[in-house]
């Protein structure tokens, strides 16, 4: 049993309570407000700090392409073959990264780790906590397959002399896989009723498959436009559960995005224009887009730019005149929403689990500095010179 006392919570979903009292039980939030506190509560005193969820970031490669190591810890793309939905990212995470230590000590306790954007199906992401000694202690659930448009499919194997070297055959290989598993599906429903027709096992169709059947999302990379159109346009025809990564330009296509109901992971927009798709990049896509009703979060595409800068990046959303209240749950429960665990994480509330962040000060304030950080009620992280 734990108490975290005089406080001032940033609950995300039921404003700021200020001195209110959380106890934690076992890993989840048991009673948060006026509460008795318990008799055997071990007790951290948060007096004149903020404690808020910790903050998860829908869209990262920590772990995956671990940092400094270049190549040898570079696990995120097969640049060698465009269509790779059988892999799985968490075969490729080293819970050792440095990234990934760094991440939960800046108070993100928790990722979507995705597999890069060379291919046009890149692989199968998951989400994990930032904390644990293996993958399997890590893992949340699985966090959607991954696929690409733009500029990233075309510069890789254009250089191999490969398909698809343009926007064309990135969306003809996207749709001629997405055939083949209809056609795996149809032989499985043929095999349900006569064994003898069960087609030999496949790997790549088997993933596509749960595309099909909405039981798979898609996370999408496109920036420009014209590539989200056409990843919305594929999702219609294959009736994709789709959300579409970094979203660049969707200040561009505000009505379209509304229509299809789709999520915007907006990011990393701390970088330079460091290729064409990001010539148009700004803060206030977050904007444009929240007050238009698509749902946001905000992503630093680590190890693109540190995860531990999410507050940073809600700063300067706020800036460009997002609320700080909507910037808040760009970092924290609209991420846990997209993911499907917004029961368990993304705000302080009786039954969530207890993965929360003690601040020195506002978070939004760079000036703030993590003092604790606690997932499933227990202290990974504590600063050395915290009091």
């Amino acid at each position: 049993m734990l108490a975290i006392i005089n406080a001032e919570l940033y609950t995300i979903t039921n404003g700021i309570q200020k001195g209110a009292v959380l106890i934690n039980d076992q890993g989840i939030i048991s009673a948060v407000g006026d509460v008795e506190i318990p008799k055997d509560a071990v007790i951290i005193d948060g007096a004149g700090k903020v404690l808020m969820p910790g903050m998860i970031d829908a869209h990262g490669h920590a772990g995956a392409y671990e940092e400094s190591l270049g190549w040898e810890g570079g696990d995120g793309n097969e640049a060698v073959d465009p269509v790779t939905p059988h892999l799985r990212v968490l075969d490729a995470i080293n819970p050792r990264d440095e990234g990934i230590k760094e991440t939960l000590a800046g108070g993100v306790t928790a990722m979507c780790v995705l597999p890069g954007s060379a291919n046009v199906i890149g692989g199968q992401g998951v989400v994990v906590h930032m904390y644990g000694n293996t993958v399997e202690e890590m893992i949340i659930k699985e966090g959607g397959l991954k696929i690409a448009f733009g500029e990233n499919p075309k510069r890789v194997y254009s250089g191999q002399k490969k398909s698809p070297a343009t926007r064309m055959a990135t969306a003809a290989l996207l749709r001629e896989n997405l055939v083949k598993a209809q056609n795996y599906r149809a032989k499985l429903k043929k095999g349900e009723k006569d064994p003898e027709q069960v087609p030999e096992r496949d790997l790549k169709m088997e993933v596509l498959v749960r595309v099909l059947e909405r039981k798979l999302p898609v996370r999408a990379h496109a920036h420009r436009a014209d590539d989200i159109m056409t990843a919305l346009r594929i999702a219609k025809e294959f009736d994709l559960d789709l959300c579409i990564e970094h979203c660049t330009e969707g200040h561009k296509i505000v009505e379209e995005l509304k229509e299809a109901g789709v999520w915007a992971v907006i990011g990393p927009t701390m970088t330079s224009r460091s290729k064409v798709e990001l010539k148009d990049r700004s803060f206030k896509t977050l904007k444009t887009l929240w007050e238009n009703g698509i749902p946001i979060t905000i992503t630093m595409d680590h190890p693109v730019l540190p995860a531990k800068y999410l507050p940073t990046a809600a700063a300067l959303a706020v800036k460009a005149g997002l609320p700080v209240e909507e910037a808040l749950k760009a970092i924290t429960v609209n991420p846990a929403s997209l993911l499907g665990i917004a029961d368990r994480y993304g705000s302080i509330e009786a039954g969530k689990m207890a993965d929360l962040a003690l601040w020195s000060g506002d978070p939004l304030d760079n000036q703030s500095q993590v003092e604790q950080v606690l997932v499933h009620g227990k202290v990974v992280y504590r600063r050395e010179c915290s009091n």
